[in-house]
């Protein structure tokens, strides 16, 4: 071939019907391969498709990109007859490795037409190729369609020939959409390991992210967060998203760079400097570094805006965050907030900075025990200056509070606590919407006004909590068994893609339930009054979203639940029960809970059991046992809450041990029956 371009043009017509009046616009553009869901190309690096209109005519123009580009333009004319065009070369590109070849100096038989209403193109094609044994006719039909959405386009193409196997498809996107960097996080974070690599490319993704979803991170296998390569899997394979894998922390900074106005540098020698950084790094757009890294900002043309060596050496958190309090807090968020907690001592693992960085957060780590004096009374200051029902994401520090009190602290203000400090990716899930016409659909297995009447029996069901995505969802046995997953209903607007993966990957046996306590998790009991029903007002608009008719309850605001008190009063449950008219009923607790009433028809029915991961499968099972043998009246509703780490499998072995009248039933099942043939006895805080 002498040029490097093989280029052979067709001239088509179509119906005399004007052409305005036949087809869908939308399909003019240029769109771009996505190879993950299309035929394999052979030698080929990528396909480009161009359609534009030209006065009454519509060009399409095909370039297979290798080391030599081979180039099909088509000029289609609306009206007339099929007209006969010259082969101009021998390539036949969607199959190159075969051994068939056009006929060059022979001429092609080309027709078209609009299908659908012309929403698809249609093109047929005659011409000879010449195989080993001679030369043989064979006819060719192109499609070009578009996905519902209008940003997908679907290139089929049927040959006569080709009886067996898949069909020959190629899938484009829109050229310059859906293209995001893939971001791969060390399995290190201690401050002397890997954490200041990471610690600069979450930094980068947040930056990154403030403009679109550009930058997709993932983590090791072991994530508490277990889906962020099945998601990754999903944003390609459904979503139609194409990624750049950035290798090195240099390819990072030098593809991201263009979105960071500067750097900020942490102190190595004081862990709370990061924690600091990263609320500069919203503020400023700003890259965190450590001093290791400096000289790959000055070679990427960034200056410092802050350099926290030595400023803190010597001073505890609260003297840290109060200086960070004065300079900062005036400009960051007063919606969202993010508790930099979890792990502590040599390690951090910051997954949910990226957010933070994006929404421009103030980062902290504060205590939430009254008696740490000095960080509760700032921590209750920042959290006093936000707008009520604000979202409190990360976690609290395992090295300073309990789960309990900062819960109960954060709950005083209305305030909603949200994910783990691990909680990754959510600056581009939070940019990704549903598909178009997509609906959220729980697996509801009783119909509206369906009585079913329970037998003499152990009705037993299974909640898996700690939200979705942490434990089991991926392990082996989802599906094999009844089973109910508590939804994180803020996915709902923060990461909705993301609750769209969940959706479509439910099977029959997977139940959605709302959660946890509110929109987020709160302690009711703690709750101002004059705030409560507004969360459950906002917590019963995600659930009509999400398809979600049961409801579930958590409150260790006086207590966990060994130590403390954790059944709800009337009051609390008096507006649940006013600002959820559709939920069938409502499950409490996460240890064994005390709280049970029925209002018509509609049960609130707490744990009868939790299920540890560490506790042996024989003695589990015996438990249940016991707890039939003492709850003797049948039939007997047992409420079991499975912890996170437990896969299905495990729960099966266990339920398999029981025996004959045990019965395990979906929630939705277990809740109708409960609330028509109650035998658990009403109780609540008399307060």
């Amino acid at each position: 071939m002498k040029s490097a371009i093989l280029s052979f043009c067709i001239l088509t017509f179509l119906f005399v019907t004007p052409l305005s009046a036949r087809q869908d616009t939308t399909l003019y553009g240029s769109w771009e391969l996505v190879p993950q869901k299309s035929t394999d190309i052979d030698h080929f690096r990528t396909l480009r498709i161009d359609i534009r209109p030209v006065g009454d005519r519509v060009a399409i123009s095909q370039t297979w990109v290798s080391r030599v580009n081979v180039k099909d333009s088509l000029l289609l004319t609306p009206g007339g007859k099929p007209v006969t065009v010259p082969v101009g070369s021998w390539v036949l590109p969607h199959n190159v490795f075969m051994g068939l070849r056009m006929v060059e100096g022979e001429v092609r038989t080309v027709s078209a037409r609009w299908e659908h209403e012309g929403l698809d193109l249609r093109v047929e094609d005659r011409f000879n190729v010449q195989g080993s044994q001679g030369k043989i006719p064979l006819s060719v039909v192109h499609r070009y369609a578009l996905s519902p959405e209008k940003e997908v386009l679907f290139y089929t193409v049927e040959r006569a020939t080709r009886r067996t196997g898949p069909e020959i498809k190629y899938v484009l996107k829109r050229a310059g959409t859906r293209e995001a960097f893939v971001l791969h996080m060390e399995d290190n974070w201690e401050i002397e390991g890997k954490l200041p690599i990471n610690a600069m490319l979450i930094s980068l993704q947040g930056l990154a992210n403030k403009s679109g979803p550009n930058v997709y991170a993932l983590y090791q296998k072991d994530w508490p967060f277990t889906y962020v390569t099945s998601v990754f899997d999903f944003y390609k394979d459904r979503r139609y998203y194409t990624f750049r894998d950035l290798k090195t922390p240099r390819d990072a900074v030098r593809a991201l760079k263009k979105y960071a106005k500067g750097y900020v540098v942490w102190d190595k020698a004081v862990r709370t400097s990061l924690i600091v950084a990263f609320t500069v790094a919203g503020l400023e757009e700003a890259v965190v570094v450590s001093e290791d890294q400096i000289p790959l900002m000055k070679e990427a043309g960034l200056n410092a805006v802050e350099d926290f060596r030595g400023k803190f050496v010597g001073k505890n958190d609260a003297q840290i965050y109060t200086w960070a309090y004065e300079q900062y807090w005036k400009r960051c968020s007063k919606e969202f907030i993010i508790w930099l907690g979890g792990e502590h001592g040599n390690m951090m693992r910051p997954a949910v900075a990226d957010w933070g960085i994006k929404k421009q957060v103030f980062f902290n780590d504060l205590s939430s025990r009254p008696s740490a004096k000095e960080e509760y009374a700032l921590a209750d200051r920042l959290l006093s200056e936000m707008k009520p029902m604000s979202m409190v994401m990360g976690w609290h520090s395992y090295a300073k509070d309990l789960e309990e009190e900062h819960l109960t602290l954060t709950s005083k203000y209305g305030h909603r606590v949200e994910g783990l400090n691990s909680l990754p990716n959510l600056s581009f899930s939070s940019q990704i919407p549903v598909s178009p016409g997509f609906q959220f659909k729980n697996n509801h297995h009783v119909k509206p006004g369906e009585t079913i009447v329970p037998q003499k029996k152990v009705y037993i069901t299974c909640i898996q909590t700690d939200g979705i995505g942490l434990g089991a969802w991926l392990e082996p046995g989802r599906g094999e068994i009844p089973y109910a997953w508590e939804v994180l209903m803020n996915y709902v607007w923060m990461a909705p893609g993301m609750a769209e993966y969940f959706y479509t990957m439910a099977t029959f046996n997977d139940y959605f339930i709302g959660c946890l306590s509110g929109p987020g998790y709160l302690y009711p009991k703690a709750v101002p009054p004059k705030y409560l029903p507004q969360l459950i007002a906002l917590a019963r608009e995600q659930m009509k979203i999400l398809d979600l008719k049961v409801f579930e309850t958590m409150d260790w605001s006086e207590g966990s639940e060994v130590e403390g008190n954790t059944d709800l009063t009337k009051s609390v449950m008096d507006e649940y029960y006013k600002g959820m008219p559709e939920a069938i009923g409502f499950v409490n607790g996460y240890g064994p809970g005390h709280t049970f009433t029925v209002r018509e028809g509609r049960p609130w029915v707490s744990y009868d059991y939790y299920l540890s991961p560490e506790r042996p499968e024989a003695d589990a099972a015996a438990d249940l046992q016991e707890l039939a043998t003492v709850n003797a009246q049948r039939p007997y509703f047992l409420l079991m809450h499975v912890r996170e780490w437990s896969n299905i499998k495990r729960v099966k072995g266990i339920l398999d041990r029981l025996g004959p009248e045990f019965e395990v039933v979906p929630l939705d099942v277990f809740l109708t029956m409960a609330g028509k043939a109650p035998t658990f006895k009403e109780r609540f805080l008399p307060r």
